[in-house]
C-alpha cells in the first residue's frame, strides 16, 4: 500500500494535536501515560512531536481518556484553523 504525502493542513493538525496533548499531560510522566493509554510510549512521543501526524482514531480516543480530555474537545482544538485554510485570501482578510 502506497500512503500519500500528507497535506500541510494535515501536517498542521497534527502539531495542533501534538501540543494539545502535551498540555494536557502537564508534569505525567510520558511513560505512564502511554502505559495507562495501551500504546507505546515511543507510539505516544511521536504523536507528541508531530512526527505521526495522522494517528489511529483509536489511539487518539485512548490518549484522550487517559488525559481526562473529550473528544470534542480534541477535535475543537485541531480543526480550530481548518476554516481559515479552506477560505480564499480576500475572505481570511475579511474574516480576521
Amino acid at each position: 500500500m502506497v500512503r500519500l504525502p500528507l497535506t500541510p493542513a494535515e501536517v498542521e493538525r497534527g502539531q495542533r494535536l501534538g501540543a494539545l496533548l502535551r498540555r494536557a499531560r502537564g508534569e505525567r510522566s510520558m511513560l505512564l501515560t502511554a502505559l495507562d493509554a495501551g500504546v507505546s510510549p515511543e507510539t505516544l512521543r511521536k504523536i507528541e512531536s508531530g512526527r505521526v501526524a495522522t494517528p489511529a482514531f483509536p489511539t487518539i480516543a485512548a490518549i484522550a481518556d487517559v488525559l481526562g480530555l473529550s473528544l470534542d474537545e480534541v477535535w475543537a482544538e485541531i480543526s480550530r484553523s481548518d476554516a481559515a485554510v479552506r477560505l480564499a485570501p480576500s475572505e481570511r482578510r475579511l474574516a480576521s
